[in-house]
C-alpha cells in the first residue's frame, strides 16, 4: 500500500500516519514479544526513516514526526542503527537495474533522494552512539564486514 502506487499517492502527512501505524503494529506484534522472550531484534527501517522521508525529504516538520513516535513507541529506540550512504546517483542506477523495477519512494525525483541522504546523514551526525554510517560504495564484502564491525563495536557481539 505504500510502495506502490504513483509517487505522490498520499500527501506527507497521510504517509507519516500509515508509517507509523505500521510501526506501531510491528512492536506490539513482533519486536516487543521477541525482545522479551530475550531474542535478538533487526529490523529494517524505524524511526530513523520516518524522520528521513517524511521529514526531511517531504518536509514534515520533526517535532510532529518526533510527537508520533513518542505515541506509538514511548522512548523506545534500537540500540544500534546502521545506514548505508550512497550517493543518490549510483543508488538510483542501482535501481534502475534491478528486476523488479522500483517502487514509488525510488521515482520521488533526485531533489528528493538529495534531501533523504542528507537527513540520514544528519541523524548519524546527531547521534552518534546510536548510529553508524557505512560507505555502500564499497564492494559488497567490504559493507557486510564495516556492519558486523560495528555490531562487534556497538553491541559487543560477533555476527
Amino acid at each position: 500500500m505504500l510502495v506502490e502506487g504513483a509517487p505522490q499517492r498520499w500527501d506527507a502527512e497521510t504517509e507519516a500516519l500509515l508509517m507509523v501505524a505500521a510501526r506501531r503494529n510491528h512492536l506490539v506484534e513482533t519486536i516487543r514479544p521477541a525482545l522479551d522472550r530475550g531474542e535478538w531484534v533487526v529490523c529494517d527501517r524505524f524511526a530513523d526513516s520516518t524522520l528521513a522521508y517524511q521529514g526531511y525529504g517531504r518536509g514534515l516538520p520533526r517535532e510532529a514526526l518526533d510527537a508520533l513516535h513518542a505515541l506509538i513507541a514511548g522512548d523506545f529506540k534500537p540500540d544500534l542503527t546502521v545506514i548505508l550512504d550512497l550517493p543518490v546517483d549510483i543508488g538510483l542506477s542501482r535501481v534502475a537495474k534491478r528486476a523488479d523495477g522500483s517502487d514509488r519512494f525510488e521515482r520521488m525525483g533526485r531533489d528528493f533522494h538529495e534531501r533523504l541522504r542528507r537527513g540520514f546523514q544528519e541523524i548519524v551526525r546527531a547521534e552518534p552512539k546510536r548510529c553508524v554510517l557505512i560507505d555502500a560504495t564499497a564492494e559488497l564484502t567490504a559493507v557486510q564486514q564495516a556492519i558486523r564491525a560495528a555490531v562487534r563495536a556497538r553491541l559487543g557481539v560477533a555476527i
